[in-house]
């Protein structure tokens, strides 16, 4: 299993929202490269870069940053925020994204994202954020009446493979993930999928590698690398059992 520090990118600076809200930001580097030079300085072997101002506005608006981070710190960067266009998802690639997260517009526009995965089902994946037990969209700004379960097998049924698998409820709250939902998730996904959500400590990376489910392919943390609650090193040992 993969840790992915993250680097959410909102106003030019690197970035932690709680619960979502973008009235609850905290800034912890001005600079998004420079936070993502710490982390593989500290040991990341895999970047998650999102695209806050892209996912409001729609189109990307940090693709310069992915550019820096993707080509000087030698590591795979996955890119997600605001890609609801195939030119965009080329734009990204172009900036050096190893693979494009879809949110929204994997929802809202069926033929954007069967073209997508014609051309690169390879290097997509799907964002599915839940609030209250429901998807929600536009950069965790409005809530469907999907379930995540629904979601997920629509999508596998138009050859979608991975899934990133967010509950917005938890995200920035540092209280741990809900193991149950975990398993469930698990339980609907025929490819892989990385959880995101209320790390809070290496405790909770530890049991989340204790659920053994094969097709959790990685967990994403940021609130909690940033403050410092455990090591990237840490991380590692805890996903890989030791």
């Amino acid at each position: 299993m993969i840790l992915y520090p993250a680097i959410d990118i909102a106003g030019g600076r690197a970035v932690r929202l709680v619960q979502g809200d973008f009235d609850a930001e905290t800034v912890y580097e001005d600079d998004p490269f420079a936070a993502a030079s710490a982390w593989v300085d500290a040991g990341a072997r895999y970047l998650h870069v999102v695209d806050l101002d892209g996912a409001r506005s729609g189109s990307p608006q940090s693709l310069h940053h992915v550019e820096r981070i993707a080509g000087e710190l030698g590591v795979p960067v996955q890119v997600g925020g605001g890609l609801r266009s195939v030119e965009a998802v080329r734009d990204a690639f172009a900036a050096g994204a190893a693979r494009i997260i879809l949110g929204t517009a994997a929802f809202t526009d069926p033929e954007f994202l069967d073209e997508v995965i014609a051309q690169f089902a390879e290097r997509t994946v799907v964002s599915v954020d839940t609030r209250g037990g429901f998807v929600s969209t536009a950069g965790w700004t409005q809530k469907t009446t999907l379930a995540a379960a629904d979601v997920i097998a629509s999508m596998q049924d138009r050859g979608v493979r991975a899934f990133v698998f967010t509950n917005v409820d938890k995200d920035g709250m540092l209280e741990g993930p809900d193991l149950d939902e975990v398993r469930a998730v698990a339980e609907v996904v025929r490819g892989r999928f990385m959880y995101s959500g209320g790390i809070g400590r290496r405790e909770d990376l530890v049991a989340l590698a204790a659920l053994r489910q094969v097709n959790l392919a990685g967990v994403i943390v940021g609130k909690a690398l940033y403050e410092r609650r455990f090591t990237i090193a840490e991380g590692h040992e805890a996903l890989e059992g030791r």
